[in-house]
């Protein structure tokens, strides 16, 4: 490979959460004396991003001044030819993109337009635990529809659940997460043709989180949502960022793309009343810098080593942790462990099987805060060493210790 997947990076005392917060309140326990941390919890990326990154930064900081600016051209150009080729969206232009400090200020700035305070607001559940806290924490109730497994082992939506939902608690605004977080699935487009028709015969408004759309599986392909229809494209509010693609968490920038005029100009309204929703100089030209040829070069070859992560730690599963269910996820970097049988059988509550892996250095995370009663989710955006050794220290302490 052109770019370096394999090299494993001491992110210790470089302000990494990852590492540096292991053993505080809400995190993963540092672990026990003999055993490193392999940080598989919070969703940033254990690669260095791609080298254009680093150097846009770098070029631009040769310049001694850091005034107020204006969003470039090429930002939004840069925006526009990525969803262009990576997605095939056409027609998008300069005023539907909007910048946003993170995509979930960008959600709670849409439904404070969709909604008023105490609305009810349909989400899937297992359920990105930023939501949970984001409506929470401005005044909204989460209604949750399950997501079910098929007979092939595949997430899907419950659509006769989500028409009770939305006719039973009187529904305007949803969340919808594509690719979703945490359970990895990528939606088909006669998935999300169905949900969408869904929304439209009752007038429900969508806000799409699609962060994680760059980091597409195997041969799965991402259909974003406003594309699906005319209707869906005037009624979504689709928020996007380069954080998770290019690990860029750190640099903070989001962007939305709304086509609606009277929607963008509410949504741009509400984003701007705390006078804090404001680009820094340097995340622009990360941006610009993540979204140049290399870029396009460096996540094709990351969905390769992704694919081939997740594809080894699900085989393990299959084949050595018995009583542990997982789903392959088709996006994503995450992976989300269904443990209820191993506890039963072996008597152990999630919390202890969580410390198990936690003092032998495997820094998973806790699924509860996802709505998943006995699950772990795993980070898996590392060097394949560290996810062999994280398996196998997985298998030798704590599976099948």
């Amino acid at each position: 490979m052109k770019y370096d997947f394999t090299t494993i990076m001491d992110r210790k005392g470089k302000d990494a959460i990852a590492i540096d917060a292991l053993g505080s309140d809400g995190v993963p326990a540092a672990p026990k004396d003999g055993f490193d941390a392999i940080p598989m919890w919070i969703a940033d990326m254990n690669f260095p991003t791609v080298p254009t990154v680093q150097e846009a930064i770098t070029q631009r900081v040769t310049h001694p001044a850091f005034g107020y600016f204006s969003a470039s051209d090429e930002y939004y150009n840069s925006i526009i030819k990525w969803h262009n080729i990576r997605n095939g969206v056409t027609g998008l232009e300069k005023e539907h993109i909007g910048y946003e400090n993170g995509v979930l200020g960008g959600v709670v700035s849409a439904l404070n337009v969709f909604c008023s305070k105490g609305d009810n607001v349909l989400l899937h559940t297992p359920t990105y635990v930023g939501f949970s806290a984001s409506l929470k924490n401005n005044g909204y109730n989460m209604v949750l529809s399950p997501l079910k497994k098929d007979e092939e082992n595949v997430w899907r939506m419950d659509f006769e659940d989500m028409e009770e939902k939305i006719k039973k608690n009187n529904i305007h605004a949803a969340v919808f997460c594509s690719p979703h977080n945490p359970c990895g699935r990528v939606w088909e487009e006669r998935e999300i043709k169905k949900a969408m028709e869904l929304f439209k015969k009752y007038d429900v408004f969508v806000v799409s989180d699609e962060i994680w759309s760059d980091i597409i599986l195997a041969d799965n392909k991402h259909i974003p949502t406003q594309s699906v229809s005319e209707d869906a494209k005037m009624r979504t509010v689709a928020m996007y960022a380069p954080s998770k693609t290019f690990n860029l968490a750190g640099l903070v920038g989001s962007y939305h793309i709304i086509y609606n005029k009277w929607i963008r100009d509410r949504v741009n309204k509400e984003s701007s009343l705390c006078h804090y929703n404001e680009m820094n100089v340097l995340s622009m030209h990360a941006l610009i810098g993540a979204y140049k040829p290399e870029g396009y070069e460096w996540v094709d070859e990351l969905k390769q080593v992704l694919t081939e992560n997740i594809d080894y730690v699900c085989d393990y599963i299959w084949k050595n942790f018995k009583g542990v269910d997982v789903s392959k996820p088709q996006g994503t970097y995450m992976l989300f462990i269904d443990c209820t049988e191993w506890c039963s059988e072996h008597n152990k509550s999630i919390d202890e099987l969580l410390k198990m892996g936690h003092d032998v250095g495997v820094a998973w995370q806790d699924g509860r805060m996802f709505n998943g009663k006995c699950h772990i989710r795993m980070n898996l955006a590392s060097p394949l060493s560290r996810i062999k050794e994280a398996m196998d220290r997985l298998d030798r302490y704590v599976f099948n210790a």
